[in-house]
């Protein structure tokens, strides 16, 4: 049986195939395979359904659904709201506690189709309850028959970072798919759980080879005691990227005389293995790495420059200006957008007449790295050339431009995204949804609410997790004051 390929970013984390490579700059591509089947398991809804009113303030119908849904009744509650009379309208308690029984049931699509009459007649948002749907509109995903839509929610589960999501997280470790394993290994790390998880250790041993190098990546940042020998007996019987990544686990952990093996893999025959050590060495950041990252820019492969390029990116130093200097002009149109966009994510004003003249390159996902980068450097005038990127046919460039725009400040760029959460085509739409949840514009909530209605599970998804992003913001800054 022929093994699906999957994609490994400079950072070592998984995408799935099918996914632009311009749009995260992945070039790199190893075998997957199969695994085993997932457990079950119930996410806690936070105790939130205490009611704002004194109990005697509420109606007869409020006070029964309150005791209701305190006895885990779920299914009585809505029997509640569903037996009111006609031309009564209910309480807003009663619509409250259904809501919150639609989630415990699993239903968050039914509690979406009713918080409408909870905030009707001008009434502002419940943020804290919208927040709950959101989360479920994820959580209640991650088991769906489809594998992309399974990615998606764990895509969504790594932007929220909850401890709480641990016990699913794991779970995910145990899916069908070696893509969902390593998303759930990747999404671990992020969540800052690692040093929790021993289902994340014993991934070190999964079959498939892109699950390994995750936990590798999640373990090793974490500096989780107990891992040296595998990691030892993997960096000594690979011989492939994987390896790279254990060298770079064991020196995280203390063993310092690792990243001259790294740096020296820079050199070595293997292309795969050359950019493997290229990520890592720039994400390590360490001063005596830039040379090998600015020589490799000339390597003779497209894909090592691209990813040269990207690592100098991850670097983060002024030094590497004059490398991506140079890449900016390469032959490869993918080389090209990914120093780009390196070049933006460095933050130096004085590259802004590097990268305008890529705004009229004939490549157009050079264009939208190109776009991206002047927005990180404030260049509010690349706006008008992502409003023409958004309105090309196809739906992949329409989609790069709406994650490039999340780089955006200026209030017009919402109206850009907004119109991208409605395409015709799911791609732009799931990408839109994304890039709002990382941007800092206001006004955010009303667009995603939309998304939350989509007709693309995988876009409802995404929708949720950058509505559960903004109203956790939104939480922290008001109980910063």
């Amino acid at each position: 049986m022929r093994r699906p390929p999957h994609v490994l970013r400079t950072n070592g984390s998984v995408i799935r195939p099918g996914h632009n490579p311009w749009q995260r700059h992945n070039f790199a591509a190893w075998a997957l395979s199969a695994g085993l089947v997932l457990l079950t398991w119930v996410a806690p809804l936070p105790a939130m359904a205490a009611s704002l009113l004194p109990k005697s303030a509420l109606t007869p119908p409020e006070r029964q659904a309150m005791a209701l849904y305190q006895a885990a009744e779920y299914d009585r509650v809505l029997q509640v709201l569903q037996t009111m009379p006609a031309g009564q309208e209910p309480g807003r308690e009663l619509i409250r506690y259904a809501i919150l029984s639609h989630l415990k049931l699993g239903k968050p699509e039914e509690a979406w189709k009713l918080y409408p009459r909870l905030v009707s007649a001008n009434r502002s948002d419940d943020l804290a309850l919208l927040r709950e749907v959101a989360r479920s509109f994820i959580i209640t995903r991650v088991r769906d028959s489809q594998e992309h839509i399974r990615i998606a929610a764990y895509t969504a589960l790594a932007e929220m970072g909850q401890s709480d999501t641990l016990p699913i997280l794991e779970d995910g470790l145990l899916d069908s798919s070696a893509l969902v394993r390593a998303r759930a290994a990747e999404t671990i790390g992020r969540s800052g759980l690692a040093g929790r998880s021993s289902a994340l250790k014993r991934a070190l041993r999964d079959e498939a080879p892109g699950v390994r190098i995750a936990a590798i990546n999640a373990l090793g940042d974490a500096k989780v005691s107990g891992i040296a020998d595998q990691l030892t007996e993997i960096a000594r019987v690979d011989e492939g990227p994987e390896s790279i990544f254990a060298l770079a686990g064991l020196y995280k952990l203390g063993r310092t005389d690792m990243l001259t093996d790294i740096s020296n893999a820079v050199t070595l025959p293997d292309p795969e293995v050359r950019m493997a050590a290229l990520g890592i060495l720039g994400r390590l950041r360490r001063p005596s790495s830039l040379s090998a990252l600015s020589q490799a820019v000339y390597d003779p492969h497209p894909a090592v420059r691209a990813f040269a390029a990207g690592a100098l990116g991850e670097f983060g130093s002024a030094d590497g200006i004059a490398p991506l200097t140079h890449s900016v002009s390469d032959e490869n149109p993918r080389v090209r957008a990914v120093a780009a966009s390196s070049l933006g994510r460095l933050g130096a004003a004085e590259t802004r007449s590097i990268l305008q003249p890529l705004l009229r390159d004939p490549d157009e996902h050079v264009r939208i790295s190109a776009v991206e980068a002047l927005l990180r450097l404030g260049d509010a005038s690349a706006i008008l050339n992502a409003a023409d990127l958004a309105r090309h046919p196809d739906p992949s460039i329409r989609g790069g431009t709406a994650q490039a725009l999340a780089a955006a400040t200026t209030p017009n760029a919402l109206t850009i995204l907004e119109s991208l959460l409605r395409d015709q085509q799911p791609l732009p739409r799931l990408m839109a949804a994304r890039a709002l949840g990382k941007s800092r514009l206001t006004s955010l909530v009303t667009p995603l609410k939309t998304g939350l209605q989509d007709s693309d599970a995988a876009v409802r998804i995404a929708s949720a997790g950058s509505l559960f992003q903004v109203l956790s913001r939104k939480a922290n800054q008001g109980s910063a004051r």
